[in-house]
């Protein structure tokens, strides 16, 4: 019984060089990125319908360069870098469809539910195109070509982007901008589904 308790801790020594446990030298950035809807439901409100018929937003795709914690830098067109001390509390395409669904939920006026793709209403998809700090013009992007597919199979899309500029690349004016940004786009977007 004694060694099946101790078999795990083990391991631990063995794993500290394949993952980072927060027991080493890591550093970790003073604080991390998130975005907050600038409208969302008030407490106690409440919408109701059919499950089937919900508007299903779902996860928006992304280029590799946004499949990580971190916030990409364009320098130019063949290179990327990620601005210093910026991390992400989740991916950026995860926060970026809780955003979305939480500014149509706002409007109160349909049932909306997160990734459920067997829903027989409408869907908001698409793909998260940038989401980050352009160098050249000083301005942090959010691009997004959505998609929207309607119950009778009819389908479109729309290109939505938002650019706060004159910013530095530093991470206390990046993070707030993208925020900014990432709420003009949903706001646009909310406008177009209704």
């Amino acid at each position: 019984m004694r060694k099946a308790v101790f078999a795990p801790l083990l391991l631990i020594p063995a794993l500290g060089g394949c993952i980072n446990l927060g027991l080493g030298n890591a550093k970790t950035p003073p604080a991390l990125l998130t975005l907050t809807a600038t409208s969302a439901p008030v407490d106690g409100s409440t919408t109701s319908g059919p499950a089937g018929t919900a508007l299903s937003v779902m996860e928006p795709e992304t280029a590799a360069k946004l499949a990580v914690l971190r916030v990409p830098v364009t320098i130019d067109a063949a290179r990327v870098a990620y601005l210093r001390n910026a991390q992400w509390v989740e991916r950026p395409a995860r926060l970026f469809q809780h955003l979305l669904a939480e500014t149509l939920r706002a409007r109160g006026n349909r049932l909306v539910v997160e990734g459920d793709a067997a829903s027989h209403g409408p869907i908001l998809s698409g793909r998260l195109i940038d989401f980050g700090y352009d160098a050249h013009s000083r301005a942090a992007i959010v691009r997004f070509d959505a998609t929207r597919q309607l119950p009778d199979g009819t389908t479109q899309t729309r290109r939505f982007e938002a650019e706060i500029d004159h910013l530095d690349a530093d991470v206390a004016k990046v993070g707030p901008a993208l925020n900014q940004a990432a709420n003009q786009v949903a706001h646009a977007v909310a406008e177009w589904m209704a």
